[in-house]
C-alpha cells in the first residue's frame, strides 16, 4: 500500500474528499518530519513511536574488500511499533 492507496481508502471510509485528506496527511507528516528534525519524539499511542537516535562512530569491514572502513557517526530517525501493533501483525494471516 503506498500513499495514494492510504489516502484513497480514508477518503472512502470517511466520505471526505480525496484532497481534503490528503492536506491532512501531508500535514501530519510534515509535522511528524519536523519534530523529529528538532530532535524531538512523537508517539502515536496504539500505533508506535518516532524518534531520533544517535549513533556513534564505529569501524565496519567491506564484506568485498575485507578493507576495514570508518563509518562516521550519524543522526537516524527510527520506529518502534506499540504492542498492539506488533501483537495485530502477529495475528495476521499473511
Amino acid at each position: 500500500m503506498n500513499r495514494a492507496d492510504i489516502i484513497q481508502n480514508v477518503s472512502d471510509a470517511t466520505g471526505l474528499t480525496r484532497s481534503d485528506v490528503s492536506a491532512v496527511f501531508e500535514g501530519a507528516l510534515k509535522m511528524i518530519e519536523s519534530e523529529l528534525a528538532k530532535g524531538g519524539t512523537v508517539e502515536l499511542r496504539r500505533f508506535g513511536t518516532f524518534k531520533v537516535v544517535r549513533r556513534a562512530a564505529r569501524r565496519a569491514v567491506n564484506p568485498r574488500t575485507r578493507q576495514s572502513i570508518k563509518v562516521p557517526a550519524r543522526i537516524t530517525p527510527t520506529f518502534k511499533p506499540s504492542p498492539l501493533l506488533r501483537n495485530a501483525v502477529k495475528k495476521a494471516k499473511v
